[in-house]
């Protein structure tokens, strides 16, 4: 199921978070939405919703996850690479390894972070990339 919501027109970045456990969505969008620098614009629970919501919605950035049934991370991040080059993508994850971080940076994910580490160093990397952006 995915949901939307209006995006502010103000200052605020608007972030799409794509995940497909419901508490992980909810827990990000409360956590987020009390940084008064981004808004939660809409939600996907795999990656080909994802998609679908990222080309309706243009966010500033994206936070996906890597294992998603339908189309996983790295599937959606390469077709979201081709579709919106500018939005920078953060991939979420549990599996801590190598290749994990490897490739989807290989796939134009700008950073990966684990799901365990807090929501600080998350903060900090997406303060970064739309900085840059």
């Amino acid at each position: 199921m995915v949901q939307q919501w209006a995006g502010n027109q103000g200052s605020l970045k608007n972030i799409l978070i794509v995940d497909d456990n419901a508490a992980i969505r909810c827990a990000l969008r409360i956590n987020l939405e009390r940084c008064a620098d981004w808004t939660v614009c809409g939600e996907a629970e795999n990656g080909r919703e994802g998609i679908k919501q990222a080309l309706s919605l243009i966010p500033d950035l994206i936070l996906m996850d890597l294992s998603m049934p339908v189309m996983n991370g790295f599937q959606a991040a390469r077709e979201l690479r081709r579709l919106l080059p500018k939005v920078p993508i953060v991939m979420l994850t549990t599996f801590n390894s190598e290749f994990v971080e490897a490739a989807p940076l290989a796939s134009g994910i700008k950073a990966v972070r684990s799901k365990a580490v807090g929501l600080e160093s998350l903060y900090q990397t997406m303060h970064a990339l739309l900085a840059a952006a």
